[in-house]
C-alpha cells in the first residue's frame, strides 16, 4: 500500500501517519523528519535547511526528491509506505511517479487556518524523547516539564505566530493545486482533521478497506 498525506502544517498528518503505519506494518516516511535528520547531523545540506525553515520557507524539490528516492529502497518500505509532507506542490506530484509509481490513495485533513494557528504556536515538545504537548489542549502535568522523562520542554523557533501564517500562505499558494490534481486522477480521500484524532484514524480506515 502505497499513501500520501496532504495538509497544512499542524493538520494532524503526522501523528495519524503513526497510527497508519502501524496498522497496516508500512513505513512512515516524513519528508520534515529526514531533512531535521540533516540539520541534527550537523551537514552543510543541513545548515541550509536550518535556515529555510526557520524562515518558514520550503526546501527545493532536487533536495527532497534525491532524499526520498534513497530512503524508499529501505527494507521497511517493502509492504509500502506513507508519505507525510511530499508531494507540495504540481509540479513533485508529476515527478512522483517516476520515483513510487502508482499511489493507493491520497488522504487529505481538512482543517481551517486559525486552527491551525493555535495548535502549533501552543505546541511543545521534549527534545530528549520526541513526546509532543500543547500547553492548552494536552499540557504537561508540571509545567515546561516533560511527563515522561523530566526534561525541559522546547518550543520549536518556527513554531510561532508570524512563522506560521507564513507557512500557510506558502501552502495555499503551492501545495493546495496538489489536491485538485489527485482529485482529478480519483484516488482522493478528503477527512476532516479537526475531533477526535481516533475516530479520524477510524473513518480513514473504514475508507481504505480493500487496498493491499
Amino acid at each position: 500500500m502505497k499513501l500520501v498525506l496532504i495538509g497544512c502544517p499542524g493538520a494532524g498528518k503526522g501523528t495519524q501517519a503513526k497510527m497508519l503505519s502501524k496498522k497496516f506494518d508500512i513505513a512512515h516516511i516524513s519528508t520534515g523528519d529526514l531533512l531535521r535528520e540533516q540539520i541534527k547531523n550537523g551537514t552543510e545540506l543541513g545548515k541550509k535547511v536550518q535556515q529555510i525553515m526557520e524562515e518558514g520557507g520550503l526546501v527545493s524539490d532536487d533536495i527532497v526528491s534525491a532524499m526520498l528516492a534513497e530512503r524508499i529502497q529501505a527494507d521497511d518500505c517493502k509492504k509500502g509506505y506513507i508519505l507525510d509532507g511530499y508531494p507540495r506542490n504540481v509540479e513533485q506530484a508529476e515527478g512522483l511517479y517516476d520515483i513510487v509509481g502508482d499511489l493507493d490513495k491520497v488522504i487529505c485533513y481538512e482543517v481551517e487556518d486559525k486552527v491551525i494557528v493555535d495548535r502549533m504556536v501552543g505546541r511543545r515538545s521534549c527534545p530528549n524523547c520526541g513526546k509532543m504537548y500543547h500547553i492548552s489542549y494536552n499540557p504537561p502535568k508540571t509545567e515546561g516539564v516533560c511527563d515522561e522523562c523530566g526534561t525541559a520542554l522546547i518550543q520549536r523557533k518556527d513554531d510561532n505566530e508570524e512563522t506560521v501564517v507564513n507557512r500557510l500562505k506558502v501552502y495555499h499558494e503551492t501545495t493546495a493545486p496538489v489536491i485538485d490534481y489527485y482529485e482529478k486522477k480519483g484516488i482522493l480521500l478528503r477527512t476532516n482533521g479537526v475531533g477526535d484524532i481516533n475516530e479520524i484514524f477510524e473513518n480513514v480506515c473504514k475508507a481504505l478497506e480493500g487496498i493491499k
